[in-house]
């Protein structure tokens, strides 16, 4: 499940390495983004129920990034999986210009480039075409995070970025002591998986 603004693509690095430990990869356009449709309300629970109703149920392992964390967050126990990977996930609320993301629609490559100077130019490329399709309105949903989860509902990994804005470090201290296990994957920024696919792969090790 990606983040926001975003689409299936954003996994085109990291889907086939997962691949090659033997699943098949199913990777989700949420409503508003990519090839999927735009609605008139965007909360976490909207992209959860559209999950529960269009996914295979009772998955070995689903992995989801920022609000996609969010959404598989509430989709978990009726979902069923057996194990979850939230990387960097956008759960506790915090102050948001949503004007000035909605304006990130109307970016262009080479704002993408500077604003991401880790990224590969295949993942530039991709983002550019996913903002494309992508409903600005969807922004909307950031104002209805979960916050801080409980115990988790399944073996569950939380993969943060250095330093992670979305749970920082007193809260990934009071995730631990719920039963969620966390790992760092340094020098990465919040789209961890696209700032560096071998630190993100290897801050999975034992999960895949």
């Amino acid at each position: 499940m990606h983040g926001i603004m975003t689409n299936s693509r954003t996994w085109i690095r990291i889907a086939p390495a997962i691949a090659d430990h033997g699943y098949r990869v199913v990777a989700v356009d949420l409503r508003g983004h990519g090839a999927s449709f735009h609605a008139d309300t965007y909360t976490p629970a909207d992209l959860a129920a559209d999950l529960i109703d269009t996914l295979p149920p009772a998955p070995d392992l689903a992995i989801g990034h920022s609000l996609g964390s969010a959404a598989l967050l509430l989709a978990v126990p009726q979902l069923r999986c057996a194990r979850t990977i939230h990387c960097d996930p956008a759960w506790l609320s915090r102050p948001r210009d949503l004007s000035a993301l909605r304006a990130v629609k109307h970016a262009t490559w080479r704002e993408l480039r500077a604003a991401h100077p880790r990224w590969h130019d295949d993942d530039i490329t991709a983002e550019h075409q996913a903002l494309a399709t992508w409903d600005p309105a969807s922004v909307a949903a950031l104002r209805h995070l979960p916050g801080l989860p409980d115990v988790p509902a399944a073996p569950s990994l939380v993969l943060l970025a250095d330093p992670s804005e979305r749970i920082p470090p007193t809260e990934a201290a009071t995730l631990r002591g719920r039963g969620w296990h966390t790992r760092t994957v340094d020098g990465a920024g919040h789209t961890v998986h696209r700032d560096d696919p071998v630190g993100f792969l290897h801050g999975l090790r034992g999960w895949l």
